[in-house]
């Protein structure tokens, strides 16, 4: 299955009989007829089995492997297969990859590092191919590209190497320097044994070729249906992009296993046009390699795992919680003491942004030992504000022992209105913006009279959407949320109530406050712009991913089984207003990043105020 830039990949430890290529060829044609992917990988010498020994000597064992592989050819499957297996070249034996689709082989690549120690002694029977001299051979009565090979989809931007077990282990692999000649998936058939603690050098091995090789590192090995005569074989599969494990298992059973994965080239390719350093070494080997021309077919996808729903969120929890807390930490940290340790001032509404900025400050003041006091807490009571927040706010200041303080803005708000001639009941954005920027006022002057710095409470999706208030909520000293998504910052303060036991009761209570800015009576946010847990998966899939309109509408479906309808209608709104937001961005103060992305303007985020992107 291929669509919108996602590539279905799967992994096999088959079910082998060492020495039979009947019994392995009819194993592999079952997982042929029976998996969905575009793309399935069997392991080092898989048709014929790993441990035959000096069974490669004999002619009758080659034959029948050529025999499987012509069935094999003729076995109806829509995509590309990539097995192992022995191939006699002018009396000289190479242990290989074919690559074939139905009806015809691709290419064959050879491995080129051959293995002689230890438990492994490949050289008795296999030649490597480092310098082999000729680029075809012939195979089943046919020419096909022998060697150094890239499999390149020119269409859909797919370009695959190969790599065969040891190849991997060395300091510059194949795979490293096909990497660099445009391939941006290695493909790697392992008969690859078990020892204590090896299957996590194997996988961070895998982790970090796909890191370093900027792209997809898929990898399989045989199993325990080989010899167990000498050692035992892994089973391992793993799946590897940019650096992080897509999908992994390690197979210890005598049946055929699978293992699927959806790869996204929309996102690999993305972060390979960003990678500077990429482009400086990019294409400095490509002569080298002959490239095969291959296609998938695009199809209807059905996902084969599920589809992170709140990709900022830390899988695991409590490290996860534990270092965005050290980075805002000494985030802060620094600031003050770079300022000579002046006062805090911020705003306190009882929502959730301004909550996690007082514990943060609360948090970095213990750390440096400072008086909590200096801290000073505002609530600034507006015309729509509300007696949860406004209670909640209050109370969370006194259980914390920050200095608190009350400045209600709405004699001055009314004044303000009559000053520009605007109707006390007449709730536009004036009405809206009017009270956000005497807030900002308010906070701005004083810190001027108390020696302090206006700590800023906004968030990353409220500044990717505009939503604040241009010299209002926008502006601040230090911006200590900036770099934290909305589900991050629920996801951070909730694991702050567990740290915070005395005001657990209070935080728990302002995590279920509906969202609202509070300039409006009734205001709710999520009605305005639509679910922050869609718009933080649409800001992650745009930004970290690069997804264009049709793919961010493909990918908020799936992951949250919407209609056509609705995905487009949100995924229009969002680009709509990322774009026309920008010049909010352009006057952000300093903030920390967070994330592997940020909207500082700059660093991270480089875009002109009136660039025009329409969905």
């Amino acid at each position: 299955m291929y669509k919108h830039g996602i590539l279905k990949v799967a992994t096999v430890t088959p079910t082998i009989e060492v020495g039979n290529p009947q019994f392995n060829r009819l194993e592999i044609e079952r997982v042929l007829l029976e998996t969905d992917a575009s793309l399935i990988l069997f392991p080092e010498l898989s048709l014929t089995g790993y441990t035959c020994g000096d069974l490669f000597y004999q002619d009758s064992l080659i034959n029948e492997a050529l025999k499987a592989l012509e069935y094999l050819l003729k076995v109806d499957f829509n995509g590309i297969a990539v097995i192992g297996m022995p191939i006699n070249v002018d009396g000289v034996l190479y242990n290989c990859a074919v690559v074939f689709e139905k009806g015809r082989i691709l290419g064959v690549v050879p491995k080129q590092f051959i293995p002689n120690t230890g438990e492994f002694y490949e050289k008795r029977w296999f030649n490597s191919a480092s310098n082999i001299l000729f680029d075809e051979i012939m195979l089943l009565g046919k020419k096909v590209p022998f060697g150094s090979l890239l499999f390149n989809d020119y269409e859909k931007g797919i370009k695959i190497g190969i790599e065969i077990c040891q190849d991997m282990w060395v300091p510059i692999s194949p795979g490293n320097l096909l990497s660099l000649a445009g391939a941006n998936m290695i493909l790697n058939l392992s008969a690859s044994n078990t020892h204590l603690n090896k299957d996590t050098e194997r996988r961070n091995a895998v982790l970090e070729h796909s890191r370093k090789n900027h792209g997809a590192y898929i990898y399989t090995s045989s199993g325990m249906t080989e010899s167990t005569s000498e050692t035992v074989f892994s089973g391992h599969n793993i799946h590897a992009v940019l650096g992080k494990l897509n999908n992994e298992a390690m197979f210890d059973c005598p049946k055929t296993e699978v293992l699927t994965s959806d790869i996204d080239f929309g996102y690999i390719n993305f972060h390979r046009r960003k990678d500077t350093n990429l482009k400086d070494a990019l294409h400095k080997y490509h002569d080298e390699y002959r490239e095969v021309e291959i296609h998938f077919k695009e199809t209807d996808y059905t996902f084969a795992q599920t589809i992170e729903k709140y990709p900022f969120v830390p899988k695991n929890q409590e490290s996860g919680f534990n270092e965005i807390r050290k980075i805002q930490k000494r985030a802060l940290s620094k600031r003050l003491i770079h300022l000579n340790y002046p006062k805090i001032i911020m705003g306190i509404s009882g929502g959730l942004d301004s909550t996690l900025a007082l514990l943060v400050a609360v948090d970095t003041f213990k750390y440096l030992d400072k008086d909590l006091k200096d801290i000073v807490c505002v609530s600034m009571p507006g015309l729509a504000t509300s007696k949860r927040t406004y209670t909640n706010a209050k109370a969370l200041c006194e259980i914390l022992g920050v200095t608190y303080k009350e400045i209600d803005i709405k004699d001055e708000s009314n004044l303000h209105f009559e000053m520009i001639d605007q109707k006390k009941d007449d709730y536009s954005v004036t009405y809206e913006n009017t009270q956000a920027r005497i807030r900002t006022m308010t906070l701005m002057n004083l810190a001027n009279k108390l020696g302090g710095i206006v700590l800023g409470t906004g968030n990353l999706s409220e500044i990717a959407l505009g939503f604040m208030t241009y010299s209002g909520d926008q502006m601040s000293m230090y911006a200590i949320n900036s770099g934290l998504p909305k589900t991050l910052v629920k996801f951070q303060t909730r694991m702050y109530a567990l740290y915070f036991k005395e005001a657990e009761k209070i935080l728990l209570d302002i995590l279920e406050t509906p969202i609202s800015p509070e300039l409006i009576k009734n205001q709710k946010t999520e009605e305005i712009l639509g679910n922050y847990d869609y718009n933080d998966f649409l800001i992650y899939r745009h930004l970290v991913c690069g997804d264009d309109v049709d793919k961010l509408i493909f990918m908020l479906k799936h992951a949250f089984e919407l209609s056509e309808k609705s995905s487009k209608e949100l995924v229009n709104r969002f680009i709509k207003r990322f774009y026309s937001m920008q010049f909010k961005r352009q006057t952000m103060p300093d903030g920390p990043k967070i994330l592997e992305i940020g909207l500082s303007p700059r660093s991270d985020f480089k875009l002109p105020s009136d660039v025009v992107m329409k969905p």
